[in-house]
C-alpha cells in the first residue's frame, strides 16, 4: 500500500503470510487466482481468536482481489448443531467481512467416501479393530517407531466389506476405524497411519442419518480445499506438523481418477500457518468455554465476560475496534500471551471517536440547589461528541434536584480533592458553578442529601462561566430521569495465563468478575437507546444497553473504563 505525506512515499510493511502470496502471485501459481476460505466447525461460538484468523482469511482475499469462502467443518455430528452455524454466520457479517459462497464439509461425503474406497483398493488404506488405547500405544513415541497394526496387512476384499459395514446402523462405535497405510517408523507421528474415518451413530445436522461413519479433520480437510480450488490454506501454528499429511492426501487425490480432480490438476493448496491469539486472564479453548457454558459458571456464550464474539458484542465493543486491535498485534510464526490491556485500550480509543456522550449517575446522592427555584426546569444543551463534529447535541434537563455520584463528595476533604466539599466551588457540566454548603446524615451518619447554592450567572456560555474552578461533576436531574441497572465486569479469571495453570481451570475463576449497580440513574436521552449504540458515561466509562432492557427498566453493559485503572489497581 502507497502512502503519499509531505511528498514523502511508504511502503506499509508486510506481514509474511502477505509476502509468501505475493511470491506466488509473482510466480504466477494457480493461474493468478487468491482464493481462501474460513472454516470453522460448528461446535461452539466463535471468540476472538477466530476473529484473528477470519481477519487474515479475508483480508487476504480482499487485498488481493480473491475471494473468501465460508467452509463449514460438520464432520462430527456428535458436537455440532444449526445453532452454532446461524451464530457463526452473524459474527462474521457483525466483523464487517462478506464470503463469496458457503459450502460445508458434508457437501463432499460421498466423494471423500469414494476417494477412501479408492485408498482401500490401491493398497493404501484398512480397517482397524483395535480399541483407541491400542492404536495410540503402538503408535510409539516421537523418538521410537510404531508397531504395525495386527489389520495392516489384511486383504483389500475384507477391507472394502468392513469399511462398508461400518458405515451402518448396527456398526459399534468405536468397534473399527480405517487407518491410512503410511509409515508406522516416521518421525512425524501423523504419518503413523492417521485414522481416515471413524463411527458416528448421531444424526447429522444436515445429512440426518444417511451416513455413520465419518471422515476425520486431516483427511476432509485438504480434500475439501482441493475440491473447491483453495490456493492458500492459512491456518495457526499447532497444523505446521499437520502440513506433510495435508500435502500427502492430496497427492494421494491427485492420482485418484475420478470426478473429485477433474479440472483441478494444476491447483495446489498452500498451507501457512500462524500464531494464535491468547488473551491474559482468559481462556480460549472451546471445551472450557463449553463448560463455562454448560455448568452456569457464566450467563450464556454472549455473557459480557466471555472472550466470544457475541459476549464482545453484547458488552459493547465495536467491530472496528476487535479489527484495530489484531492488526496492531500482527500475525508471526512465534505463540505469544497478549495483555487483554491492550485490546481494552484499542476498544477504548474506537469508542472515544464513536460513542455518545450521556450523564448516568451509578451509586447517587442527593444533591439540592437550595437557591433554584422550586418547579423550575430548564433545557441544557450537551454535545454528543466532542471528537465528532456532525454528532450533534441533545437537550438535557435540570432543576432544583440533583443525583450525583457519593464518591464525588467528602464533608472533611483533603486538600488535593477537587470535587464537592463545604465551601468550596465546582462546576456541574453543562451547566452552573455551585457551592456545597452543608449536608444532611441519617440516624447512622451516612450522607443522605448535600445543599449547595448555584451561580445563576455562571451557566456555560455566560460571561459568568468564565471563572475558573478546579472541579466538574457530571449529575442528572432527580425530577427528570430513570432508573437503570448497571453491569460492570472485571476480568473472568484471577490468574493471568489461566490456560498454563495445572488446577482445575473453575478453581481460577475471578468471584468478583460481575458487579451489579441496581439503584443508578440516567438522563431521559440515555434510557432511550438500544443495544448496538455505543455510549460513554461521562467521567465513568464506555457502555451499552443490553438486551435485558425493558422500558420499565433500562440495563447497561461498561464496556471499559476510560482509564486502565486495573492495572494500577493490581500493582497495589
Amino acid at each position: 500500500m502507497e502512502v503519499t505525506e509531505n511528498n514523502k512515499t511508504e511502503k506499509k510493511s508486510l506481514n509474511f503470510v502477505e509476502q509468501l502470496i505475493e511470491e506466488d502471485l509473482a510466480a504466477g501459481k494457480n493461474g493468478g487466482r487468491i482464493q481462501t476460505r474460513f472454516p470453522p466447525e460448528p461446535n461452539g461460538y466463535l471468540h476472538i481468536g477466530h476473529a484473528k484468523a477470519i481477519c487474515m482469511d479475508f483480508g487476504a482475499a480482499e487485498k488481493y482481489h480473491g475471494v473468501c469462502n465460508l467452509r463449514f467443518d460438520d464432520t462430527n455430528p456428535s458436537k455440532e448443531n444449526t445453532e452454532y452455524v446461524e451464530n457463526i454466520l452473524n459474527d462474521i457479517q457483525w466483523l464487517g467481512f462478506k464470503w463469496g459462497h458457503i459450502y460445508y464439509a458434508s457437501d463432499y461425503f460421498q466423494k471423500l467416501w469414494d476417494f477412501a474406497i479408492w485408498m482401500i483398493e490401491k493398497g493404501n488404506a484398512y480397517v482397524d479393530e483395535q480399541t483407541s488405547e491400542q492404536i495410540a500405544e503402538q503408535k510409539g513415541t516421537p523418538t521410537t517407531p510404531g508397531v504395525a497394526s495386527p489389520y495392516r496387512d489384511r486383504p483389500i476384499e475384507e477391507n472394502l466389506r468392513l469399511f462398508r459395514q461400518m458405515n451402518t446402523p448396527e456398526a459399534v462405535e468405536g468397534s473399527m476405524v480405517l487407518r491410512a497405510k503410511l509409515d508406522m517408523a516416521n518421525p512425524n507421528m501423523h504419518f503413523r497411519d492417521p485414522i481416515m474415518y471413524r463411527i458416528i451413530q448421531t444424526p447429522h445436522h444436515r445429512t440426518g442419518t444417511k451416513w455413520h461413519c465419518y471422515p476425520m479433520y486431516d483427511f476432509a480437510h485438504g480434500q475439501s480445499d482441493y475440491f473447491e480450488g483453495v490456493t492458500h490454506s492459512i491456518c495457526t501454528l499447532e497444523f505446521v506438523p499437520h502440513r506433510p499429511l495435508y500435502d500427502k492426501f492430496i497427492d494421494f487425490l491427485k492420482e485418484y481418477d475420478g470426478t473429485a480432480a477433474q479440472g483441478l490438476n494444476d491447483n495446489r493448496p498452500r498451507q501457512i500457518e500462524f500464531n494464535r491469539l491468547n488473551l491474559t486472564y482468559t481462556v480460549m479453548s472451546k471445551r472450557k468455554l463449553h463448560t463455562l457454558v454448560d455448568e452456569h459458571l457464566v450467563n450464556g456464550w454472549d455473557d459480557p465476560r466471555m472472550p466470544t464474539l457475541c459476549g464482545m458484542r453484547r458488552r459493547g465493543y465495536s467491530p472496528e475496534s476487535i479489527k484495530n486491535f489484531i492488526d496492531s498485534i500482527g500475525y508471526t510464526k512465534f505463540d505469544a500471551l497478549n495483555d487483554v490491556a491492550l485490546l481494552e485500550a484499542a476498544v477504548r480509543e474506537d469508542l472515544n471517536k464513536r460513542a455518545t456522550r450521556v450523564s448516568a449517575v451509578l451509586d447517587p446522592v442527593k444533591l439540592v440547589l437550595t437557591n433554584y427555584p422550586e418547579g423550575q426546569t430548564e433545557q441544557l444543551e450537551a454535545i454528543n461528541n466532542p471528537e465528532d463534529e456532525t454528532a450533534g447535541s441533545h437537550d438535557i434537563s435540570f432543576s432544583r434536584n440533583l443525583w450525583i455520584e457519593r464518591a464525588d463528595f467528602m464533608e472533611d476533604a483533603p486538600k488535593k480533592f477537587f470535587r464537592m466539599t463545604p465551601g468550596k466551588e465546582v462546576r456541574l457540566k453543562n451547566a452552573y458553578i455551585v457551592k456545597c454548603t452543608g449536608c444532611t446524615k441519617d440516624a447512622d451518619g451516612r450522607i443522605v442529601e448535600i445543599q449547595a447554592e448555584y451561580d445563576p450567572e455562571s451557566k456555560s456560555g455566560m460571561p459568568g462561566a468564565n471563572r475558573k474552578v478546579k472541579g466538574t461533576l457530571h449529575w442528572v436531574n432527580a425530577d427528570d430521569c430513570v432508573k437503570a441497572e448497571v453491569r460492570e465486569y472485571d476480568r473472568l479469571f484471577n490468574v493471568e495465563n489461566p490456560s498454563a495453570d495445572d488446577r482445575d481451570f473453575r478453581e481460577l475463576l475471578n468471584p468478583h468478575s460481575l458487579h451489579v449497580y441496581d439503584n443508578c440513574y440516567v438522563e431521559r436521552f440515555a434510557a432511550s437507546m438500544k443495544p448496538g449504540q455505543y455510549l460513554q458515561f461521562q467521567r465513568t466509562g464506555y457502555f451499552m444497553a443490553d438486551p435485558d432492557t425493558t422500558d420499565e427498566k433500562p440495563v447497561f453493559n461498561k464496556t471499559v473504563g476510560l482509564k486502565d485503572t486495573w492495572a494500577k489497581q493490581n500493582k497495589k
